[in-house]
């Protein structure tokens, strides 16, 4: 059964076409991913599908209306002075108007009972009703009042005791009816499981981190139930364990699904479907996002075989269309006045037009040539640096001014070649710790010793370092032995192209801020990355760029990430963060440390092999990659070294798997 059909659906911002002939169906029960790049217009299309903005052409038909619908965006402006406890509730509009009208009732009895039963006074300013965030958590909301029950219980201000305790109690039972208390204990049971603890109830939803602003939008709409939900970028801020959870409700969750993310874990544990939004129209495609990446790359082969077919046929075609037309000159030419020799002539022509109109049927149905994504094929460098290791943190301890400690007596050996990723919930310290090995904050105890060789490049989610008046090609001109040529090469393979180039980093995006940001980083010349969150705000295309580029880094990488994809790809080693325990080193990759039996410690002497084996990998790497001597005493001595170096890392794996 359908919940909802698109047909044609096309819009303009600013005179800048985002989409058009936008075609889809849901179907009940799928949980849809809607794709694309940063500025197709997903959030706008979005925001069209659930009324809140004018689309300029197509239908939206909704086979479940607005009411059974439920939604959570990127940013929250409406909750007002409301508690967290009190957004949540207003998620379910009627009955959280009727438990604050029950509160101003119960007020106005005690009110009155003091007063003697004589006339209640003016109205409390701190009885003020609250104005429920409603259900759509827009930035315009929009408020459903309770079932109508008779005259307003609020709107008189004056009546005797009995007048109130008629108005509390029909107010109660319709309470009663709608089973009010067993929503309030859903909905503190809501809070509870996405990890929003009873002491966060009572602050302002305002003053919430950006991940708990996230959860208590989730709990709201998990006290509803509604029938069909849209979700804009339900992942950011939240944590591993939260995503967990995350994850599995999206796919046991009875109803539709349709939600924007940039999290390729996350499409691939819960979509059905993905929609791929480009500017001119959509696909549809089966299944999460490995399926999505294996049916792009069959188009995109599909596509070639089609392509370089038709080029043959268009050759062959223009072949004989010359050779046609030069035997009919050479005929004709030859035939001079005869009649019959003309005639036989003019068949060439006959021929040269039936190919002529075979051509026009080709080009009608022309296959495009498809569009290779850019690769970065460059070599990129980095500072030489011969010392084995570049960085130690030796038994440090940190904590903030008002107490709360981030970690003590922590201690990490950085080697060159290392690319260790810290893994952790929101909260624990992970950008504590990056800014330590920085030099940004000291340890209250302990010390941070780097190399003298060292040269770290820093990426900050804050963007502090990017100078705002520059354009994008001059802040890459300034690195080192940067030439033009190069820099337009480079950010035409992160997406920044033609006249894209000369645009001020102030009026970029944030995506676009982060691209340059880290392409500064990459192309800088530093030996050691210290990343913190380097993919926020990208779209899954830039992502993938920036792990390539990581992937042919030469350097040493330190990384702080939600991003579970960049995290398998790049990392070799953790450092597990849990914000209750002591961090926690693990010698081996994210998907060896969630296979692992995590009760079990790792030795010093664990750890070490587990760096000399990352160290040979690349070092064999390097070897086989290496231009070949052309004096067969120095070709032996490469042959020997490599045939050592891949009996010692066999010899490495063979323990580590014992």
């Amino acid at each position: 059964m359908l919940v909802l059909k698109v047909k044609d659906l096309h819009k303009e911002w600013d005179g800048v076409k985002l989409f058009e002939q936008v075609t889809f169906d849901v179907k009940a029960g799928e949980r849809v991913a809607l794709f694309g790049r940063n500025g197709v217009g997903k959030t706008t299309l979005l925001q069209g599908l659930l009324g809140r903005i004018s689309l300029d052409g197509g239908r939206v038909t909704r086979l479940i209306p607005l009411d059974e619908w439920g939604w959570m965006d990127q940013q929250v402006q409406s909750a007002r002075s409301l508690t967290a406890l009190e957004f949540v509730q207003s998620g379910s509009p009627a009955l959280f108007r009727l438990k604050h009208t029950l509160a101003q009732l119960e007020r106005r009895m005690k009110e009155t009972a003091d007063a003697g039963g004589g006339q209640t006074g003016g109205e409390n300013d701190d009885c003020k009703q609250p104005e429920p965030a409603g259900v759509r958590m827009n930035d315009r909301v929009e408020t459903e009042s309770a079932p109508d029950s008779g005259a307003d219980p609020l709107a008189a201000s004056e009546g005797d005791l009995e007048t109130v305790m008629t108005q509390y109690n029909d107010a109660y039972a319709q309470y009663l009816q709608l089973d009010g208390y067993g929503w309030e204990v859903k909905v503190e049971k809501c809070l509870q499981q996405l990890k929003l603890e009873p002491s966060v109830w009572g602050q302002s939803f305002d003053r919430l981190s950006g991940g708990q602003k996230t959860r208590a939008q989730l709990a709201a709409m998990m006290v509803r139930e509604p029938k069909l939900i849209v979700l804009d970028e339900p992942t950011n801020h939240l944590d591993a364990e939260t995503l967990d959870w995350l994850e599995q409700w999206v796919r046991t969750y009875p109803g539709t699904v349709l939600y924007v993310s940039h999290d390729r874990t996350f499409i691939d544990r819960t979509a059905t479907a993905i929609i791929e939004l480009e500017p001119h129209g959509c696909r549809r495609y089966e299944g999460g996002y490995t399926d999505y990446r294996a049916q792009k790359e069959l188009e995109l082969r599909t596509q070639e075989a089609l392509y370089r077919k038709q080029q043959q046929e268009r050759e062959k075609l223009l072949e004989s269309i010359r050779k046609y037309a030069q035997w009919f000159q050479q005929s004709h030419k030859a035939a001079g006045q005869n009649d019959f020799y003309r005639s036989k002539a003019k068949k060439n022509v006959s021929r040269m037009h039936a190919k002529e109109a075979a051509l026009e049927r080709l080009e009608l149905n022309e296959v495009n040539k498809p569009r290779e994504t850019a690769q970065l094929n460059m070599q990129l460098d980095s500072e030489a640096v011969g010392a084995a290791v570049l960085l130690r943190v030796e038994d440090a301890s940190f904590a903030y001014e008002e107490g709360r400690s981030i970690f003590s007596q922590f201690s990490l050996t950085v080697n060159r070649g290392d690319r260790i990723a810290v893994i952790g919930p929101n909260g624990a310290g992970k950008s504590t710790l990056l800014k330590l090995v920085t030099g940004q904050l000291s340890p209250a105890s302990g010390h941070v010793r780097t190399n003298p060789q060292l040269s770290v490049g820093y990426f900050a989610q804050e963007l502090g370092n990017l100078e705002m008046e520059e354009t994008i090609l001059n802040s890459l001109l300034k690195l080192p032995d940067m030439t033009q040529s190069q820099a337009r090469t480079i950010l035409g393979c992160f997406l920044f192209s033609r006249d894209d180039v000369f645009k001020k980093i102030g009026h970029l995006s944030m995506g676009e801020k982060c691209r340059v940001a880290f392409l500064k980083l990459l192309f800088g010349r530093a030996n050691m990355l210290v990343l913190d969150e380097p993919t926020n705000y990208l779209d899954i295309d830039t992502r993938e760029r920036v792990e390539d580029a990581l992937h042919h880094y030469p350097g040493t990488l330190l990384l702080v990430s939600h991003d579970r994809y960049l995290v398998r790809k790049t990392a070799n080693r953790l450092v597990i963060m849990d914000g209750c325990h002591p961090p926690q080193a693990f010698p081996g990759t994210y998907d060896e440390y969630m296979s692992k039996d995590r009760s079990k410690p790792f030795t010093a002497e664990a750890l070490r092999k587990e760096n000399e084996l990352g160290q040979l990998e690349l070092r064999l790497a390097r070897l086989i990659g290496s231009q070949e001597p052309e004096q067969p005493k120095e070709r032996q001595e490469l042959m020997k070294e490599i045939r050592q170096v891949r009996e010692r890392i066999a010899d490495l794996r063979r323990e580590k798997n014992e």
